[in-house]
C-alpha cells in the first residue's frame, strides 16, 4: 500500500518522474504498485486531446477548402496559399489518423463543418456559404483533391 501512496505522492511533486516510474511498473509487470486512479484520468486526457487535436486539423482544412472555392474576389492573390495550407493540414492529419479517430470525425463532421462556416463567414463576409458540409469526409482528407 505504500508504493502506491508514495506514487500517488509522486504524481503531484514530479509528473515526468510520476510517468517514468508507470511506465517502469508497467513493463516490469508489477501492476500492484501502479497508481491507477491517475493513470486513468492521464490516459482519458490523452484520449480527449488526441481527439480535439484531430477536430481542429479537420476544422482547419474545411475552412481552406471553403475560402478557396467560394472566395471568388481573393482568390488570384490567395488560392495557392489555401492550398497549401490544405496539403498541409492533410499531411499532419493523415500521419496519426487511425480507424477510431476517423470514425471520430464522421460522426462530428456536422459540427467540425459548422464551426469552421462560423469562421469563414466572419471572414470573408460571403454569404453564398453552404449551410451543410458540401465535402465528403473522403474528400476532405484526400491529398489530391480540391473542389
Amino acid at each position: 500500500m505504500t508504493a502506491i501512496i508514495d506514487i500517488q505522492q509522486l504524481y503531484e511533486r514530479d509528473y515526468l518522474e510520476w510517468l517514468e516510474e508507470t511506465i517502469r511498473l508497467l513493463k516490469s509487470r508489477q501492476v500492484a504498485d501502479i497508481d491507477y486512479e491517475n493513470l486513468i484520468a492521464e490516459l482519458e486526457e490523452l484520449a480527449k486531446n488526441e481527439k480535439r487535436r484531430v477536430r481542429s486539423l479537420l476544422e482547419q482544412i474545411i475552412r481552406h477548402l471553403l475560402l478557396y472555392q467560394y472566395w471568388e474576389l481573393e482568390k488570384s492573390r490567395n488560392a495557392h496559399h489555401w492550398a497549401a495550407e490544405i496539403i498541409s493540414f492533410r499531411n499532419q492529419i493523415n500521419e496519426d489518423l487511425t480507424a477510431n479517430l476517423r470514425n471520430h470525425l464522421d460522426e462530428n463532421l456536422i459540427m467540425i463543418y459548422s464551426n469552421a462556416l462560423d469562421y469563414v463567414k466572419t471572414k470573408s463576409k460571403l454569404t453564398n456559404l453552404p449551410e451543410s458540409c458540401p465535402y465528403t469526409l473522403v474528400q476532405i482528407l484526400d491529398k489530391n483533391w480540391l473542389p
